[in-house]
């Protein structure tokens, strides 16, 4: 195998590694160093060992993804506030034609299935993550985690009904979280409290991630009163030069609002029965970073 081929395949399977070590790890940053870290020994491997280069290829990357959450958990230990994974923009309606498949995919990398997923210990991350969004066989896993099947069939088990325990119920379609968003700005622009509170669930939940750098609550906020009267005041304040954006961010609408240059926060909703059940606001300027961003005139009301 020449480099010239070597890149290649390793460049055929990069959207699935990328893929793998975000499920895995919830930052973007994060997964394209364990991404780079498995093209570095992707290039210095003998090819006539490696049979299958795929399952070679997602057997490291696992590994490194493992080693580096268990390096991150006892970091964020320290984390201000709650948490939520770095935003990953993802394009699954062009990338992905079969509509069941995009479906898992959309649900596996969400903001609310990615939050369970941190409380799975790193080996039942993965399981779940190669069995769940990617569909592999227990065989397989079992070779990728160098475990047996019987093993690995109760890692799974026990990390799927954790999921299911903990995880939202319900299916909303992506044009109804659109709408939702838009009248959700434009409910919040128009600074009408009453207009805001019609659109939110009585049990409906704020989650703001700011990491203690930017203003954000520090606990998550739960009832219609509380999350309307903290999003009343925020849109009373407004935001400089502000600028709205829609992009597909972990498989679903979100808004993302600029600050002249720069991105202020990204907000993203759960929609059930056509009221807000959650709300999923980052400010963390660090988690923003990697977004890219066209920065070009918008329209800066709804």
């Amino acid at each position: 195998m020449t480099t010239d081929t070597a890149t290649e395949v390793f460049e055929e399977h990069r959207p699935v590694l990328m893929g793998v070590a975000y499920r895995m790890l919830g930052r973007v940053a994060d997964a394209e160093d364990v991404v780079q870290e498995t093209w570095l020994r992707w290039s210095g491997t003998d090819p006539s060992d490696v049979r299958a280069p795929r399952g070679y290829l997602v057997r490291i990357t696992t590994r490194l993804a493992i080693d580096r959450l268990r390096h991150v958990r006892s970091r964020n230990e320290a984390y201000v506030g709650p948490w939520l994974p770095e935003p990953y923009v993802t394009d699954f309606a062009d990338t992905v034609p079969d509509a069941a498949e995009r479906a898992v995919l959309a649900d596996s990398v969400s903001l609310a299935v990615l939050v369970v997923l941190e409380s799975l210990s790193p080996l039942e991350r993965a399981v779940f993550v190669l069995r769940e969004a990617f569909g592999y066989p227990y065989a397989d896993i079992a070779a990728v985690l160098d475990r047996n099947e019987p093993a690995v069939r109760q890692l799974a088990g026990r990390a799927r009904k954790h999921v299911d325990e903990r995880r939202p119920r319900y299916e909303v379609d992506p044009a109804e979280r659109r709408e939702m968003t838009e009248k959700f700005l434009a409910a919040a622009a128009g600074g009408d409290l009453e207009d805001l509170m019609a659109l939110l669930a009585p049990d409906v939940r704020l989650v703001g991630d700011s990491g203690g750098l930017a203003q954000a609550p520090v606990r998550v906020l739960e009832s219609a009163d509380k999350v309307g009267r903290f999003l009343h005041g925020v849109a009373r304040k407004g935001v400089p030069d502000a600028a709205f954006r829609f992009m597909e961010i972990n498989g679903g609408p979100a808004l993302v609002t600029l600050s002249g240059d720069k991105v202020d926060n990204v907000l993203q909703l759960d929609v059930v029965d056509g009221r807000v059940q959650c709300v999923y606001i980052l400010r963390n300027p660090r988690k923003l970073l990697s977004l890219p961003v066209d920065h070009r005139p918008s329209r800066d009301r709804p």
